[in-house]
């Protein structure tokens, strides 16, 4: 007997889903049998191509194009969502949001211009949050939120220090949204990835950076975007009904200790 997939009859969307840890948590969730909308801000063919990557491993994706950090963000991209399950005959609806995606601003306080700062919350914080708020009638009784945090919080690091506080605000929504949603059996859960290597994180070409990262966690390496949508798929799951309001440390166990 084959044993059902774990999202199967599910419908998500993972936003900055088509880069990335976004893309990694595209693939998995489309592996387990979710139909997923793949969000993309700026680049279409990035979109495209993690489409064509989950068709091609037997899965299902549509991309759907919303530029964040701007006024009106999450009214489009829920709009242009509608809009892409009315073409594809699919019931309107959602089971899973991923908050994924954000941007980083690699400067110290000193250094933060006040549109830095504007812009990195707007994208990281303003967006997810009136994401779920706009997407709370779309969301299925049941259904899962996950949103994409960072060590950064649990760790002081001033050279991101605007980046960090976006996460930690996202944080503090992940708890509350916990507490009021949880009479509709919705869990929401935030995943914090450490150092991970992706393409669009330069720096992990220059030698000494790439091995400071990596001597970083008790396992000697970089994360890879797989390792975080691993645990994504596991908390957008039936199988972690028990689990809600969390901070779950993916980062390969940074900065346990001296």
């Amino acid at each position: 007997m084959t044993t059902p997939l774990r999202h199967t009859g599910r419908t998500a969307l993972v936003t900055g889903g088509s880069r990335g840890i976004g893309r990694a948590i595209s693939r998995r969730l489309a592996r387990e049998g979710a139909l997923v909308a793949v969000h993309y801000g700026h680049d279409a063919e990035a979109a495209e191509r993690t489409v064509k990557e989950v068709e091609s491993e037997g899965g299902q994706a549509f991309p759907v194009h919303a530029e964040l950090g701007v006024t009106g963000d999450a009214d489009a991209l829920w709009a242009a969502f509608d809009r892409a399950l009315a073409e594809r005959g699919t019931e309107p609806g959602l089971d899973i949001l991923v908050n994924n995606a954000g941007i980083t601003v690699p400067r110290r306080i000193a250094e933060v211009t006040e549109a830095d700062y504007d812009r990195v919350f707007a994208i990281n914080t303003k967006a997810p949050f009136f994401i779920v708020q706009r997407g709370l009638d779309r969301l299925r009784d049941g259904g899962r939120i996950v949103n994409i945090s960072s060590v950064a919080t649990r760790v002081a690091f001033p050279g991101i220090v605007s980046y960090a506080m976006t996460k930690a605000a996202l944080d503090y929504l992940t708890l509350t949204l916990a507490q009021e949603l949880g009479p509709r059996g919705i869990t929401v859960n935030s995943v914090a990835p450490g150092y991970t290597e992706t393409e669009i994180n330069p720096t992990l070409a220059i030698p000494e950076i790439r091995e400071r990262y990596s001597s970083a966690s008790v396992f000697g390496r970089l994360g890879a975007p797989a390792d975080i949508a691993d645990v994504v798929s596991f908390v957008a799951s039936d199988e972690a009904r028990w689990v809600t309001g969390q901070w779950i440390d993916t980062s390969g166990g940074v900065h346990l200790g001296p």
